[in-house]
């Protein structure tokens, strides 16, 4: 990649990362401080809304976001019509959500689910409204006014929400979080944004563009649908308290892995949507965005893989041992999901939105039968057939998309077993030190555990290939800190 463009999606990369931090810890200050406010009925009334809510949210943005980043060209025009489209669907949406509160109500029994209901409904038209200026903000690869806008949102929502608890609010303190996040995070894209949607025109067309993005919303509707198969297998075949269990190891794992692993698509579509043109620069991208996935997040989880005991007694407590072995294989599942990522991202960057709707379908399939076969070994059953259908699909993922597109294979498969080698020594090497500390307690067991496992990552840098690829992730970091101009006159320099 060009200077610029690497430093900015380094320094994407860096206030993308930051913001997710700050918006972590705030979500922990929430937790602490309004859990002491609030009690569980009102965030159990939150939790049926927010469903409801994000479902809607699937449809809300239409693939759109996605559209309008990877796009080779946008005009404008096609800009302006696109918000329009956004907000069009927010209206709808609300108008929708505000007509169900009542049957909802009714439903659930809970009537101050109608009142909630339909004062949430407002957050899928600012959100509509705000869809296309983050769009363009990620677009332009402008991610540090987005951080901001975005972590200004969660706390001046949150503070608000904290005094409406004082005042006695109750659930309504949460309402007034979620709308306040949505209304100051539309004013913060706005204001970044600088521009003002003109009225549409038929002249600038945008049909390409709603197909891919169509094709997108299948896509994830298929993969929802996925995700909760084992959560509905579980639930019928074991009862409450095992699903508990199963849902408990899982949000362990997944929740912050996907809080990190997520908001990096904001940097890694745009910059491989700018040089996806260039084959040889697409593909050194492609291979080195699965490299610093894989081993950023890989080893981390190779971690929790080999404490799996001691870090459910720490994060969940004592009573929680069964679940050790389900957050064992979850882990492993985190890290092949991981090495398969980017391709997800690759799907999006070159528009290939039928084509990843056709192996969301596939990859849906196998993971229901897997499941189902788990299902028949118990309940760790079910949690190894989920690790098996991950190391079905990273492989296969790469195949598929060599199919209809260039890809990198061979650097891929290559760099994915570099990763799976060392993260492997690493949660073996976690275990094995972890054991004669048993005695001291869990906290010990996490300290032995992650100095043997990161000391033994370390020692692969006596190979050559590792300290390539560890050359390669800090020349990354570097260019994260460094400042623009800094960039600019070492390329001077350098020509």
């Amino acid at each position: 990649m060009p200077p610029s463009l690497a430093h900015d999606a380094a320094r994407g990369a860096f206030f993308t990362l930051a913001a997710q931090g700050a918006r972590i810890a705030l979500q922990l200050v929430a937790v602490v401080v309004l859990a002491r406010l609030l009690t569980p009925h009102d965030y159990g009334l939150l939790a049926i809304v927010l469903v409801v809510v994000g479902l809607g949210e699937i449809f809300r943005d239409f693939g759109l976001t996605s559209a309008t980043i990877q796009a080779p060209a946008l005009t404008s025009g096609q800009r302006d019509n696109l918000f329009w489209l956004n907000t069009l669907i927010g209206a709808g949406l609300a108008v929708l959500m505000l007509l169900s509160s009542w049957p909802l109500g009714a439903l659930t029994g809970q009537p101050e689910l109608v009142g909630m209901a339909q004062w949430l409904s407002l957050l899928f038209l600012l959100n509509g409204v705000a869809t296309q200026y983050r769009a363009s903000l990620m677009r332009e690869l402008r991610l540090r006014p987005l951080a901001i806008a975005d972590v200004a949102a969660s706390a001046i929502a949150l503070a608000a929400a904290i005094l409406a608890a004082m005042l006695g609010a109750g659930y309504w303190a949460l309402v007034v979080q979620q709308l306040g996040n949505g209304l100051v995070a539309l004013v913060g894209v706005v204001v970044a944004g600088r521009w003002i949607a003109r009225p549409y025109s038929r002249e600038h067309r945008v049909r390409a563009l709603v197909t891919f993005g169509w094709n997108l919303v299948a896509a994830n509707l298929v993969q929802y649908a996925a995700r909760q198969i084992d959560t509905v297998l579980v639930a019928a075949r074991f009862g409450t308290a095992s699903l508990g269990l199963y849902n408990r190891a899982y949000q362990v794992v997944v929740s912050p892995l996907r809080q990190v692993r997520s908001p990096l698509q904001s940097v890694a579509l745009p910059v491989l949507s700018r040089v996806q043109q260039d084959q040889p620069r697409f593909e050194t991208y492609v291979a080195a965005a699965q490299l610093a996935l894989g081993y950023l997040l890989g080893i981390p989880l190779a971690i929790v893989a080999g404490l799996a005991g001691p870090v459910v007694a720490i994060m969940l407590g004592g009573a929680w041992a069964e679940a050790a072995p389900l957050l064992r294989m979850f882990a492993i599942a985190g890290l092949l999901t991981t090495l398969s990522y980017v391709g997800y991202w690759v799907y999006l960057a070159r528009g290939l939105g039928k084509q990843l709707l056709q192996y969301t379908i596939v990859t849906a399939v196998i993971k229901i039968v897997c499941v189902a076969v788990g299902s028949f070994f118990g309940l760790i059953g079910v949690a190894v057939a989920f690790a098996v259908n991950t190391a079905i699909e990273w492989p296969l993922s790469i195949a598929w998309l060599s199919r209809i597109t260039p890809m990198p294979t061979r650097r891929l498969y290559g760099g994915a077993l570099r990763v799976i080698v060392v993260t492997g020594i690493a949660g073996c090497g976690a275990w094995a030190a972890s054991q004669p500390v048993v005695a001291l307690g869990p906290l010990a067991e996490v300290g032995a555990g992650a100095a043997a496992a990161l000391l033994l990552s370390s020692a692969s840098l006596l190979l050559p290939i590792y300290r390539r690829d560890a050359a390669s992730l800090a020349a990354f970091v570097r260019l994260m800190v460094r400042r623009r101009d800094r960039v600019a006159g070492a390329s001077a320099d350098a020509s």
